[in-house]
C-alpha cells in the first residue's frame, strides 16, 4: 500500500504544480535525453568512425604492402639490370680487347705483305736489269762476232787467194760461236 499512495501523491504533487522533485523537473528529463541521445548519436558515429579508420587503416596496410613488394621487385629489376650490364661491359671489353688483337695482326701481315711486295718487285728490277744487261751483252757480243767475222772475212779474202777462203772462213765461223759463249 504504501507505493500506490507514494504514486498517488506524485499524481497529486504532478497535477497540482506543487514540489515536483528531482525527476518532476522537465529540465531534468531535457538533460536526461540530451545526455542519452548523445550517447546513443555517439555510439552509432564511434561505429562508423572506427568503421572508416578500420578500413583506412585495412587500405594503408595494403598500400604499404604493395609497396614493400613493389620496392622488391624494383631491386631485383635492378640487380638484374646492374649484372646484364656487367656481362655486356665484359663482352664490350673483350670484343674491343679481341679487337685490337685483330686490328694488331692485320697490321703485321700488311706491314708483312708490304715488305714481300717491295722485296718481290725489288728482285724483278733486279731481274730485269739482270736480264737487260744479259741481253744489252749478248747484243754486244753478236755485234762483236759480227764484227770480227767481217774483220776476218775481209782479212782472209785479202790474204788468202779465193779458193782458200772460203774453206777458212767457214772454219772459223764453226769455231767462234764455241769460243764466244
Amino acid at each position: 500500500m504504501g507505493s500506490v499512495w507514494a504514486a498517488d501523491k506524485a499524481a497529486q504533487i504532478a497535477v497540482e504544480g506543487g514540489d515536483h522533485g528531482f525527476f518532476g523537473n522537465p529540465e531534468t528529463w531535457v538533460a536526461i535525453s540530451f545526455v542519452l541521445f548523445f550517447l546513443l548519436l555517439g555510439k552509432i558515429l564511434w561505429a562508423k568512425i572506427t568503421e572508416l579508420l578500420d578500413k583506412r587503416s585495412t587500405a594503408i596496410a595494403r598500400s604499404l604492402e604493395d609497396a614493400e613488394r613493389l620496392r622488391a621487385e624494383a631491386l631485383s629489376a635492378k640487380q638484374n639490370a646492374e649484372k646484364t650490364l656487367a656481362q655486356a661491359t665484359a663482352e664490350a671489353e673483350a670484343i674491343i680487347a679481341n679487337a685490337r688483337e685483330e686490328v694488331s695482326r692485320m697490321q703485321a701481315r700488311a706491314a708483312q705483305s708490304l715488305e714481300n711486295s717491295v722485296k718481290l718487285r725489288e728482285q724483278q728490277a733486279l731481274d730485269r736489269i739482270a736480264q737487260s744487261e744479259a741481253a744489252a751483252a749478248k747484243q754486244v757480243r753478236d755485234a762483236a762476232v759480227d764484227v770480227a767475222l767481217s774483220a776476218t772475212r775481209a782479212l782472209l779474202r785479202e790474204q788468202v787467194g779465193a779458193g782458200r777462203t772460203e774453206a777458212l772462213v767457214n772454219d772459223a765461223i764453226a769455231e767462234l760461236p764455241r769460243r764466244l759463249h
